[in-house]
Parts: structure tokens; sequence; C-alpha cells
């Protein structure tokens, strides 16, 4: 067996190295850079990890390493199955004994993908990055290369780069319409077609294979995304002896986006119709999603970890896509699917943000601290059109600066009124604007 793996591994590596890199739209994900560390590339499975792998190593040779010294493996091969931790040593062989000259002398960097597909993975990981003078990514389907797994099973050796559905600037970007120049310089024509842009991104998301596809071809695609992730990466890992009760929660979830859950009202929700489940198994659930990159949740901001543990979460779909799919309303649900990609871009810029609640009963959609202890207060309100709506959002940003007077005001909406009137300390964002502001401009 072990001579029939080095053959194909032996095969792989050389056609791997003599294919042509595929030109791919390219990624705006966030790597790290700390030396003798491991690149663990994770996120919800059709996300794009794949396709980053192959980026980043079209960067590295564009940077001046030689091809040779470039490996992507995939490990999802028929020929492969079986493989033990033993086996992986095959590898390492076979590309030194095609490049005998990378072997100590120069750095090579390896590829990984669904690496998890051989027990033991972990340790052949962390004992190259010992021992061999070598980068490493490593990547695989959700599942069995959940965000806190591989801090766990790698030691500390690896870092995360978190792929998530393309952003609205990489949705442009797939489309050939990303902008050359910042929004001030744009005409009001190009502006509109942003707008436009942003108002189709809204309703479809940003999955790559959901690019262009006609509303029913999406529904269906997005739904199998979704099926799969419930049946492979939570139900069958965790052997679920429950599995409606989480279909139930990713429906309520899902189809309240943006909105507020609690564990406790769903506990009632469920007991109300007679099933018996407990709280703890509903948080394990909930924990369970976002490990498996369906949803995020957020807190509201508060020092009290009381307080955060018994008021409920906000939750957010990792693509506005899939809010169709669950949403029984029949409405657009515009807001709502703007206020989950101002969350997404907060957290591409590196913030983690907490919601507000006054004590006047208002509520503000984020609160975010940058590294410097700047404060900022975002509100994201679609259309402000209607002075009762403007007041409204208003109020509550200037009810919560009473509790942080340090925290600059924001309102992001989808177009600006003309003659409209706004306090001084509230700033006014264009969301197509806003979205496409180059890192470190600005919030």
């Amino acid at each position: 067996m072990e001579s029939q793996f080095r053959a194909v591994i032996h095969q792989k590596i050389v056609d791997s190295q003599a294919a042509q890199l595929p030109a791919l739209t390219r990624r705006d994900v966030w790597l790290p850079g700390v030396k003798g560390k491991a690149t663990a590339v994770i996120g919800m499975r059709r996300s794009g990890k794949t396709s980053l792998l192959l980026q980043i190593l079209a960067d590295r040779h564009a940077a001046g390493l030689a091809r040779d010294g470039l490996l992507y493996f995939s490990f999802e091969d028929e020929r492969l199955a079986g493989m033990q931790l033993a086996d992986l040593d095959l590898l390492v062989e076979a590309f030194y004994s095609l490049h005998p000259g990378w072997r100590d002398a120069r750095r090579a960097c390896f590829f990984l993908d669904e690496i998890q597909l051989v027990p033991g993975w972990e340790m052949f990981a962390r004992r190259i990055l010992d021992s061999e003078n070598i980068e490493l990514f490593i990547s695989g389907s959700s599942a069995r290369m959940l965000s806190r797994e591989v801090a766990t099973s790698m030691r500390g050796r690896a870092m995360e780069a978190v792929v998530t559905p393309y952003s609205f600037r990489e949705a442009l970007r797939h489309a050939g319409l990303e902008p050359a120049l910042p929004a001030d310089r744009l005409t009001k024509a190009e502006r509109s077609l942003l707008g436009r842009a942003l108002t189709d991104y809204l309703t479809c998301g940003g999955f790559p294979e959901a690019q262009g596809l006609d509303s029913r071809n999406r529904t269906e695609l997005l739904r199998d995304y979704v099926d799969v992730l419930l049946l492979r990466d939570v139900i069958e890992r965790h052997n679920l002896s429950q599995p409606q009760v989480l279909r139930w929660m990713v429906q309520q979830l899902l189809g309240n986006a943006a909105g507020a859950f609690s564990i406790n009202k769903f506990h009632g929700d469920l007991k109300s119709r007679g099933v018996a489940v407990s709280k703890d198994t509903l948080h394990s659930l909930l924990a369970h999603l976002e490990d498996a990159f369906l949803m995020s949740s957020i807190a509201v901001a508060t020092d009290s970890v009381r307080r955060r543990q018994v008021n409920p979460r906000k939750i957010y779909p990792v693509d506005t896509g899939l809010i169709a799919l669950f949403d029984r309303s029949g409405k657009a649900n515009t807001g709502h699917a703007l206020e989950t990609v101002v969350w997404h871009e907060l957290r591409r810029r590196g913030f983690e943000p907490a919601y507000v609640r006054t004590e006047a009963g208002f509520e503000v959609d984020f609160l975010v601290r940058s590294t410097a202890g700047d404060e900022a207060l975002i509100q994201v309100c679609a259309l402000i059109d209607d002075p009762a709506t403007l007041a409204r959002e208003v109020r509550a940003l200037q009810d919560a600066a009473a509790l942080l007077p340090h925290a600059s005001l924001h309102l992001i909406t989808l177009d600006v009124p003309s003659g409209l009137q706004l306090p001084a300390d509230v700033q006014l964002h264009r969301a197509a604007d806003w979205l496409l502001a180059l890192p470190g401009v600005g919030l």
C-alpha cells in the first residue's frame, strides 16, 4: 500500500507543479505573519478556501519564489483513501527527491488542502514546522478544521485566516465592476451603478458559485450548502439525537437575521410544543452552528458578565443570500441584510463589535473599539427618507453617546436624501462608499 501511495504522491506533485495557475478573483483576506507558525485557512464550506491557497501560492511565486519550491497538494483524492499518519512522510520524501536543492538551503512553501482526511495530521504538521525548512499553509472542510480545534490540535503552532463569502468589493471585482477611483471621484452615473450593485449584493450574497445565477438556481445552491453543513458539520459530527431541534433553531436564527435571539425564549417555545430539550443543549447547538461558520452572534456591550449572559444575542448569517431561504415574511428585508453586511465588514477591518442597549430602551447596532482605544457607535438604516425614522436613529445614537461620551457617531444608509440635516456630531455614510473605503481610511 505504501508503494501505491508513493507513486500517486510523486505524480500529484509533478502534475501540481506543472499545472498553470488558474485566474481567480483576488480575495482581501487578512493573513497572519508570525514566523514559525502554520497558517490555517478556515471558513464555511464553499466560501473559497482552496482559491485563497492558490492565490497565496501565486503571490509567493510573483514575489520571486521559484515554482518548484511551491507545492499545492490536495488530499481529496480517492487514490489516497486509507492514508495514515506514517504515510504523510512520503509527501516530504517525494518533494525533496524531486527537488533536493530545496532541503535546508532554501525555504519551500507547502499548501496542504483537505489534510484533515488523514488521521493524526496535526502531529505531522507540527513536526515539519520543527524539523523542515517549510512555510506551511493548511486547509480543509469545516467539519474537521473548526477554528477552536485547529488551535487545540496544533498546540499554539497555527494562526487562522478566516475566509468568508465575497465582500461587496470582492463581488464587484468578480463581476469586473470594482471602481478604480475613490467614491468622491466617481461620476454620478458610476455612483448610481454602485448603488444598484449593492442592492443586488444584499439579495444575492457573496458565495462565489452563486454569483450571476438566477433566483431559482441560487436558492437551490444555497439551500444545498446549508443542508450539507447541518448534516456533516453538526448532526453527524456531534452525533445529535434531536436533529429537528437544530433545524428549528436554524429557521429561527436565519429567519430573523440581525435580530435578537434568546435561548430562554426559544426554550420556552419548544417546551410549549411539548419538545423536551435542555437549555445547555440549546447553547451547545448555537455554538456548533457558529463553529461551522453558518452564523455569528454578538453580545450586548457591558462589563458585566451576568448582563451579557441574560441579554439576547444578535445573530448574523455568514451571507445575506441565506436570509431569503428562511424569512417567511415575503419582504425584501433590506435593512437586516445591510446590517449583516456592515457587521461582516467591521470584522474584516479587525473590529469585535457589540451592540448597545440604553436604559431608555434605545438600541445602537454596533459599538467598536480600535486597538488605540478609539470608540465608534454605528447605526445602520437602509432608508432614512421618513423624518420619524431618521429622528429615531439619531436619538438612539445620542442616547448611547451619553454613556460613551468619547465615541464618534455614525449613521450608514443606502442613499442620502438631498437637503438632509443632521446634528453636527453624527457622521453620515452612504453604504456603498463606506463598504468600499480603503483600509486605514476613517472608520
